[in-house]
């Protein structure tokens, strides 16, 4: 099995409360004089307290375009990446020269060439390192990520890979757009990066300490893209870059599958809801949250991390459902062999199920 060798993020230095973010979006988005009660609501009941921002907030006004956007989320992705690459393979034991895959995932800037290629000569990377450059996924690509590790490293046991996560949501809010969708945006997301380190199961962890080496194990996966979904997130690609599509029959999708997906899964592996240690869930947002907790009858604290997660640095987009299961390992590590999920999900509509065993 897929041994998880170890987790680390990375966040931007410019921190601020969710009122000067507020201040400072309500004056980028909507029209001079207009009634800001909505965007005061939506920013309130995001139950978001600091997010972390590529930029200081004054600079957000002076950005003239995609192009300019852009170019910010390539410089701060690079120093994001190594910073979260560097920090996880040192972690886990590894020198950037045993790395044989590193996946990269992002929904919130472009880059070619792609910025684990941008990556290679700083951190060290051998010239042969497998790359595999992954746009489109969103919410759903830290969980999504893991999995696809976990098929690379069964063909490739003795193979040490990386994923790295780098999502710059502030970068692509809308301005002088007042829909509901970039106001909840705005008010939702936030920006960071996260890296996760595994080996194959003929590869230990190199860490001398043994610490790392306790991560745990990747059982299993499962992938499922819901039918007629295609409206319900993602983007719409125009002139002044990426337009959020956010529909707010989220949490009904999320009632309508999510309890038959989680159970078959656990089902297939002789385990059911009461046996999970661990729900590792990626940080929606407070409507989506309920309806997880909702469907899946989960304890009062069962999503705590998460929400903990969303309050203190907002949705990181890929990146979020990884700086969960950091602190899930930090902080709350599970009784060692019992079995954890890890669930995100995204645009397509769709979900990722990684059944994990601590």
């Amino acid at each position: 099995m897929t041994r998880i060798a170890a987790v680390r993020g990375a966040l931007p230095p410019n921190r601020h409360p969710q009122s000067e973010i507020t201040d400072t979006f309500a004056r980028l988005c909507l029209p001079e004089g207009a009634d800001r009660r909505v965007l005061d609501r939506l920013h309130a009941s995001a139950r978001v307290g600091f997010r972390h921002l590529a930029l200081p907030l004054d600079q957000y006004a002076k950005l003239d375009g995609f192009g300019a956007a852009n170019d910010a989320f390539v410089e701060c992705a690079v120093e994001l990446g190594a910073e979260a690459v560097g920090a996880a393979l040192e972690a886990a034991g590894f020198a950037a020269g045993d790395v044989d895959m590193i996946m990269f995932t992002s929904v919130t800037g472009l880059a070619t060439p792609s910025v684990d290629a941008r990556l290679v000569g700083r951190l060290g990377f051998r010239p042969d390192v497998k790359r595999v450059p992954v746009f489109g996924l969103g919410c759903v690509a830290g969980a999504a990520g893991i999995s696809r590790l976990h098929d690379y490293l069964r063909g490739w046991p003795d193979h040490v890979a990386v994923l790295l996560s780098v999502e710059l949501c502030s970068l692509t809010l809308q301005r002088e757009d007042a829909s509901v969708a970039n106001l909840v945006a705005g008010a939702l997301f936030g920006d960071g990066a996260a890296a996760v380190v595994a080996c194959g199961a003929g590869r230990r962890p190199g860490s001398p300490s043994g610490a790392e080496g306790a991560g745990p194990t990747v059982v299993a996966t499962r992938s499922h893209l819901y039918p007629a979904s295609e409206h319900v997130m993602g983007w719409d690609i125009g002139d002044t870059g990426f337009q959020v599509v956010l529909d707010a029959s989220v949490p009904d999708v999320v009632r309508t599958y999510l309890a038959d997906d989680v159970d078959g899964f656990l089902t297939d592996h002789g385990l059911t809801r009461r046996d999970v240690t661990a729900w590792v869930c990626h940080p929606g947002g407070p409507r989506v949250l309920e309806a997880v907790a909702e469907t899946l009858g989960l304890p009062e604290d069962a999503l705590e991390l998460t929400w903990r997660s969303l309050a203190e640095v907002g949705n990181l987009s890929s990146s979020s459902v990884l700086h969960v299961l950091r602190d899930t390992l930090a902080l709350r590590p599970p009784p060692p062999g019992t079995p954890g999920l890890l669930i995100a999900m995204g645009p397509g509509f769709c979900s990722e199920l990684v059944l994990l065993r601590w």
